[in-house]
């Protein structure tokens, strides 16, 4: 059976919100799947950031890694700077990684969250909520 490794990307921010967001999504997928080595990783002013994120799963034994931004769109970050991170050109969706052992696997760049009827979901909750709590 093939290894697969999930490196989820947070933007990162200097409140603590942001990392324990991210953090926490990460716990969520594991909880869901153990189909994935799965780590979390920010863009900026949380740690660990994005080389150290990728430094780690340098050292696993893996046939496959895939990058998922947890961004709600695509932006600068997400079109260009964790593409370049990763080695891939601007509108690039694949490559490879290598393995500190010098091991090339596939590697493959996700979307962004996008235009998800499940994020139309959560912003219709968020509102009946705020409207129970202030009612």
């Amino acid at each position: 059976m093939s290894k697969q490794g999930l490196l989820l990307i947070g933007h990162g921010s200097r409140l603590n919100y942001n990392k324990e967001l991210v953090t926490a999504t990460a716990e969520l997928i594991g909880e869901k799947t153990d189909e994935y080595l799965l780590r979390s990783c920010f863009m900026e002013n949380s740690s660990p950031n994005v080389v150290e994120g990728l430094d780690f799963m340098k050292k696993e034994d893996l046939d496959l890694l895939v990058v998922v931004p947890l961004f709600l769109s695509k932006g600068v970050h997400v079109l260009h700077d964790i593409p370049e991170l990763l080695g891939l050109k601007t509108g690039e969706r694949r490559g490879s990684f290598t393995l500190e052992n010098g091991k090339e696997i596939p590697l493959v760049y996700a979307d962004p969250i996008g235009k998800d009827p499940l994020l139309a979901d959560m912003m219709l909750n968020n509102a009946r909520a705020a409207i129970s709590a202030h009612l």
